[in-house]
């Protein structure tokens, strides 16, 4: 059943609403210094001051930025008729909270006790600049006991410190859950006592944004309870936190969740010394850098060179007369850091027991796996290895057509049998969405039908596309695994490495559900229910539930971190959260690992993927959530304006997804009438969603093909880069690193198109103008049929009439020219109408949209045929224009169906056959 009702708000996060009062305020109290005292004007400002004053009480009890004494400052000067006071104070609060510069400032440790003015004056005389961090103590205290414990704190902190930190108390286990989430600046949380349940902070103005709090009713639990609930809870939201328990429960009576929920128990008559100590070290160990760090100290040693590599140290460069503007471009330290060593401090890839073993590690943790293993190739290559070290020859993959090419060529490498899974067509736009759960169970049951599902080893998907289109995780893993309890799963995350560091998308991921469903099915809750299902079968009737002493919980995930997150090109990663990993495909891994790793690889690159796990654990909640919020941005300013609406429009969730997998009704994110709507539901609970970082825009009403408006009008015009386009449509992302400016900058662009655009109509003449139109009805109507994946030939399929095929055979089987011939397209259904049958002998892969239509031992259908006559793109992989396609001859398939056909007779009739 589709739900079509919708919450929807002004602004999509509190971090914006918060910044649009401040800004607000700001504007508000420097009308207020030039209004007329008793005017008309100096009431309603005044009204409007108090109406933003209260609002703004009522958010930033949430932080500990700008505090408590400073609002109170700035409603006693606006109370006293201190106008010039309010405003210069507000201006300076706004200044420094939107910037940002109190994170970097340590000073505003005691921004309760110090002016602005004075705090920033006293930065300037010592020249002191920290990364300044909150600290969330939850716990049911008096206003007092607040001032002592923030001011016992705060003398503890020394000018020598690496960190300096300000504190937020909440007092009931609603507002410690909403802190969490409104606040990216926390970084450790200290439970105290028995906080209540129940918040006394929540307005009707926060109301909206707090969804995922009504999720977690615990006001029936004691409050003793709580404290433990409130840990738990914050390390599924998020987990890169430090937790703290402060109690008077004696060990003995302490519970083994809760002993194992905290990362340090302490009691409340101890020093508060050792707990100060305690937080400012649990972020400095995620400030480590062991293996960047190495690299930086090794690079600083002197040392002489007498192995691989002139340009270590940069000898080579730096004392050529003709390369050292290359040295002048990049610096020393790149030079300094570039080596081949692997001790002096420093590890080896393929076999680390040092600084890189430690980073990997630091990495898992971050990310949630078991195992975390850094990739210097790209995903490409940490596809493949992962490929190699699960599947063997014969084993059946299951797989989306539409995934990267890598994996089509892993699985040659491999030897596998790949069983092709369709997406459901987007044939408006010439893309494809994802592979319905229906698809992957039907060819499943066939398989089981068949008598082959004891081959069927790995279940492989991308996750999130190209487009933006992310599978519910938990779903297919669940629903497969009650077929197929031993599934070994490959999700393609190679957009979605950021996931992880956003509650709503991590959800999401590979690794968090993996850990979710390891920990039910083990629950003894989760064998009660189970019981329950098979009671009440039918008779021949099979569970949809996983049999609990049957499955296996085996998930990898690979990432390019370079693509969404900090590191250099290539930088790449595997998490792995496979319960059988160290059992069964440790050594298997470590095989393929070592296949396609080199044995010189980057030391930037890994260094970068060190530094990319610091950052992701310290400010990857705030960031992310940021990149997520520039992507609204940049919707809502495309959709509102009426001269870019005309030649533009922001793709919605229900372009790329049939409502049939929308369960929870949404429809879109933005509409310029209702503002933005709360997708946290559809999240959680449709079949797909649309990851919002990822804003596709149709330009069919340009009259201009997206290869076209990519060159000729974004980068050429006004360098601006993208990736994808098809025909009738842009692809833009925002990622960490997207800026407020780089989105006007967009904007600007766009603007200056679509004003070259109506000038340019103008200057047609009739004649050009027919022309434009023809193009225009072309790519918003004349939309090509995208194709399905057709069927392997005969001589090729795994088993007779059952999914899958013998990719690799035939993919070398073409090594011998003999095999081949080319046909032009334009002959090729005349050819296939006398009944002859066209196999592809290569791989076939336009660009756009960038995966095969056609792989090795695959029968050309029509429909790929027509696809490929339409089809308006520069790039075919695979095809030669000037010759054709290539196909296998008639006599080697007839040959090899031959041998194939043998092969498969049982042995003890193989002489009767062959005589």
């Amino acid at each position: 059943m589709i739900r079509t009702n919708k919450k929807s708000t002004p602004y999509y996060n509190i971090g914006q609403l918060r910044s649009d009062y401040w800004n607000k305020l700001k504007v508000a109290t420097s009308k207020l210094t030039r209004c007329q005292k008793n005017s008309d004007q100096e009431k309603l400002c005044k009204l409007k001051i108090e109406g933003l004053l209260k609002d703004l009480t009522s958010v930033e009890g949430f932080f500990a930025f700008p505090g408590k004494e400073r609002l109170r400052k700035i409603e006693t000067s606006f109370a006293n008729y201190e106008y010039i006071s309010l405003a210069n104070m507000v201006a300076d609060t706004t200044k420094n909270l939107l910037g940002d510069i109190y994170k970097s400032n340590s000073d505003f440790v005691d921004f309760e006790e110090l002016s602005m003015e004075s705090a920033e004056d006293h930065e300037q005389n010592n020249q002191v600049r920290k990364n300044h961090f909150e600290v969330l103590f939850v716990g049911n205290i008096s206003e007092q006991e607040e001032t002592k414990l923030c001011q016992s704190l705060r003398m503890l902190q020394t000018p020598g410190d690496q960190f300096s930190y300000g504190v937020v108390v909440q007092r009931s286990f609603q507002d410690a859950i909403i802190a969490s989430l409104f606040n990216y600046n926390i970084q450790a949380v200290v439970v105290r006592y028995a906080p209540p349940y129940k918040s006394k902070l929540i307005t009707p103005l926060i109301q909206p944004y707090i969804d995922e709090v009504a999720k977690h009713d615990y006001s029936s639990k004691p409050e003793t309870d709580l404290g433990p609930i409130i840990g738990e809870l914050i390390k599924k939201m998020r987990p890169e936190l430090d937790t703290y328990y402060v109690t008077d429960t004696s060990l003995g009576h302490l519970k083994d969740s809760t002993i194992k929920g905290f990362k340090r128990i302490f009691y409340q008559t101890e020093d508060i010394q050792e707990l100060h100590l305690t937080i400012m070290h649990g972020i400095a160990e995620r400030y480590n850098t062991p293996f960047f760090s190495a690299l930086v100290e090794y690079s600083q040693k002197p040392t002489g060179v007498f192995h691989a590599m002139p340009i270590s140290r940069g000898n080579s460069v730096f004392k050529s007369r003709w390369i050292n503007d290359f040295g002048e471009f990049y610096g020393r330290n790149m030079f300094l850091a570039e080596t081949s060593a692997t001790t002096g401090g420093l590890d080896s890839l393929l076999q680390p027991t040092g600084p890189l073993k430690k980073a990997q590690e630091m990495a898992s943790d971050a990310y949630g796996s078991l195992n975390t293993y850094f990739v210097t190739n790209g995903t490409s290559t940490a596809n493949k290895i992962v490929m190699q070290a699960l599947v063997k020859p014969q084993d059946v993959v299951l797989i989306d057509r539409d995934c990267h090419k890598s994996h089509h060529y892993g699985l040659v490498l491999a030897g596998a049998f790949p069983v092709y899974l369709d997406s459901y067509p987007i044939e408006e736009y010439s893309m494809y969405g994802a592979v319905p759960l229906d698809n992957i169970k039907t060819k499943l049951r066939q398989l089981q039908k068949a008598g082959r599902l004891d081959k069927v080893k790995m279940l492989l998907l991308t996750n999130c596309t190209f487009d933006g289109l992310v599978y519910n995780v938990e779903r297919v893993m669940e629903e497969v695994l009650a077929i197929k309890p031993d599934m070994i799963f490959l999700w393609d995350e190679a957009w979605f490495a950021f996931a992880g560091f956003a509650y709503n998308f991590k959800q999401r991921t590979g690794m968090f559900t993996a850990k979710k469903l390891y920990e039910k099915y083990s629950s003894a809750a989760y064998r009660i229910s189970y019981n329950e299902h098979i009671k009440g079968l039918n008779n021949g009737e099979q569970s949809s539930l996983p049999d609990p002493d049957k499955v296996r919980m085996r998930v990898y995930s690979t990432q390019s971190t370079h693509k969404t997150l900090s590191s250099f090109r290539q930088g790449s990663m595997i998490h792995i959260w496979d319960q059988d990993f160290r059992r069964k495909t440790e050594n298997t891994f470590l095989e393929a690992y070592m296949t396609h790793t080199s044995t010189s690889p980057n030391y930037q690159m890994l260094a970068s993927l060190d530094v990319g796990r610091r950052q992701v654990q310290l400010e990857g909640f705030e960031l992310v959530e940021k990149s997520i919020e520039m992507a609204m941005v940049l919707r809502a300013k495309i959709s509102d304006h009426p001269q870019l609406s005309k030649y533009f429009e922001v793709l919605t969730v229900q372009d790329f997804i049939p409502n049939k997998y929308r369960q929870a009704g949404l429809k879109e994110y933005y509409t310029k009438l209702d503002g933005w709507t709360r997708m946290e539901e559809a999240w959680e609970k449709d079949e797909f969603a649309l990851d919002p970082t990822k804003i596709t825009l149709y330009i069919g009403k340009t009259g201009v093909d997206g290869d076209t408006f990519k060159n000729k009008y974004l980068m050429d015009k006004f360098n601006i880069q993208i990736n994808k386009t098809s025909r009738n449509t842009v692809l833009f992302m925002t990622n960490i690193g997207t800026t407020r400016s780089s989105i006007s900058y967009l904007i600007n662009a766009l603007l200056n198109i679509a004003d070259d655009l109506d000038d340019e109509f103008k200057s047609l003449n009739d004649r050009e103008r027919e022309i434009r139109n023809l193009k225009i009805h072309s790519l918003t109507k004349e939309v090509p049929p995208l194709p399905d994946f057709s069927y392997f030939h005969h001589s090729f399929q795994a088993a007779p009439g059952v999914p899958g095929g013998n990719l690799r055979e035939a993919y070398f089987l073409a090594y011998n020219e003999e095999n081949y011939e080319y046909i032009p397209l334009d002959t090729c259904l005349e050819i296939m109408d006398t009944g002859r049958k066209l196999v592809a002998s290569t791989f076939v892969i336009p660009y756009p949209p960038g995966f095969p239509v056609l792989v090795p031992g695959q029968v050309l259908s029509s429909e790929i045929i027509n696809f490929l006559t339409v089809l308006d793109v520069s790039e075919i992989h695979g095809y030669r224009s000037d010759l054709g396609l290539r196909v296998f001859t008639d006599k080697v398939l007839n040959r090899h169906m031959i041998i194939t056909s043998i092969g498969s007779i049982p042995a003890v009739n193989k002489n009767k056959q062959l005589t």
